[in-house]
């Protein structure tokens, strides 16, 4: 599993901090074994052994001092600790120049817990004890221990200063590359839930919303012959029942995300606009198909065939309800590079460029959903119609090209 970005740094702090504590330690028990070595049984012997144990037990309780309490007594603790460290370590090296190089893991100690200026304080600090030691122990001066100490250090500590804004730097990286993450997942997620209810609506205004509108017309059409023509009365009911049993298989393939019913059998789009036109006609609109191209119909992407027969469930249902049409045709042309549904009728006809984007009653919707529909597949649609002289819908739908 990939570790996070901060998990990966405390991991490497962690890391960094064993290996400060044991080269610590080897530098201390090897500048110790060298004193007893080489001056055994002096009187100060004793003092130097006291002073390596206290300066092991301080260094071994740092990190819990660092880690304890809120953070600003978390950072008084930790510099009062390393204010210990640091005087028993000079009295060392007074006592015993050889403990001086202890002062390495005391460098980079000092540069994490203090400040910048403070940090370089130390760092010279300990360098020209460092210095002073190793003289002492040459007994005569030599430039090289005199100006290698302070050239080490200084390296060092331009590489530990450039590290830790490198540090910085990519820690502000990481953070905003995590606020935008966030803030583009967040986006999509609003962008995804306008799609889905932009397709919820689309669907519900092409079957729910039309299928209801139906059964209404029916069951006025059969209270109004209810006690003079009972056979008719009935007939309306019937077809009112068999519209609401359609729209309820389209209602659970919505919800789904499913093609619709008439597509669901595997009929193609010809057999599913004649069921359309079938269910469509009656006794005041008779629906007719015109089919141009049926045999490369069923190459057609489903989402296209969905699409088309939308667009024509909306548009008769426009027919239906607005026209007062006495008949209309589904005509379908497939050409090399597009499909062409065009849905006319003789119905009373409109001015297009009155007409409002869209009502309070729901009016217009259906052509913003056809629009939208087409958008998507990069289709267009046209309305051509007069006042008096019907209409013509007409939705294209590019082909991609052949590979």
């Amino acid at each position: 599993m990939r570790k996070r970005p901060y998990e990966s740094s405390a991991v490497d702090s962690r890391w960094l901090a064993v290996v400060m504590h044991t080269a610590f330690f080897l530098l201390l028990c090897g500048a110790l074994t060298r004193f007893l070595l080489r001056h055994p049984g002096e009187p100060r012997t004793p003092w130097i052994i006291a002073l390596s144990v206290v300066l092991a037990v301080l260094h071994l309780l740092g990190p819990r001092t660092g880690g304890m309490g809120p953070r600003p007594a978390r950072r008084r603790s930790a510099w009062l600790w390393l204010a210990l460290v640091v005087v028993v370590w000079m009295v060392l090296v007074v006592l015993a120049p050889s403990f001086a190089w202890c002062a390495v893991p005391l460098f980079y100690t000092g540069l994490r817990l203090l400040p910048s200026r403070a940090a370089l304080v130390l760092v010279a600090v300990l360098t020209a004890f460092v210095v002073a030691a190793q003289v002492q122990l040459a007994g005569r001066f030599d430039p090289n221990l005199v100006f290698a100490p302070p050239a080490v250090a200084a390296l060092a500590t331009a590489v530990f200063l450039q590290m830790e804004r490198h540090t910085a730097r990519q820690r502000v990286l990481i953070d905003d590359l995590v606020r935008t993450r966030r803030e583009l997942a967040e986006s999509e997620r609003r962008e995804g839930t306008l799609t889905e209810r932009q397709r919820l609506s689309m669907e519900i205004h092409d079957t729910l919303a039309q299928g209801l509108s139906s059964q209404r017309m029916l069951l006025q059409a059969a209270e109004r012959v209810w006690d003079t023509e009972p056979d008719k009365a009935r007939a309306h009911v019937r077809t009112a029942a068999s519209v609401a049993e359609h729209n309820l298989a389209e209602a659970r393939r919505f919800v789904h995300d499913l093609a619709p019913a008439d597509l669901a059998g595997g009929g193609g789009l010809d057999q599913a606009l004649r069921a359309l036109a079938a269910r469509e006609s009656g006794a005041h609109l008779t629906v007719r198909v015109h089919i141009d191209g049926d045999g490369r119909l069923s190459r057609l992407p489903d989402r296209v065939q969905s699409a088309l027969l939308r667009i024509a469930q909306g548009a008769l249902a426009n027919v239906r309800e607005h026209a007062t049409a006495d008949s209309a045709a589904l005509t379908l042309t497939l050409l090399d590079d597009e499909v062409v549904l065009d849905v006319s009728d003789d119905g009373r006809g409109f001015d297009p460029d009155a007409l409002p984007d869209s009502s309070g009653d729901g009016r217009g919707h259906g052509l913003l959903a056809m629009r939208a529909r087409l958008r998507a597949l990069g289709g267009t649609l046209t309305v051509e119609s007069t006042p008096g002289e019907g209409t013509i819908l007409s939705a294209a739908v590019p082909l991609e090209a052949p590979r």
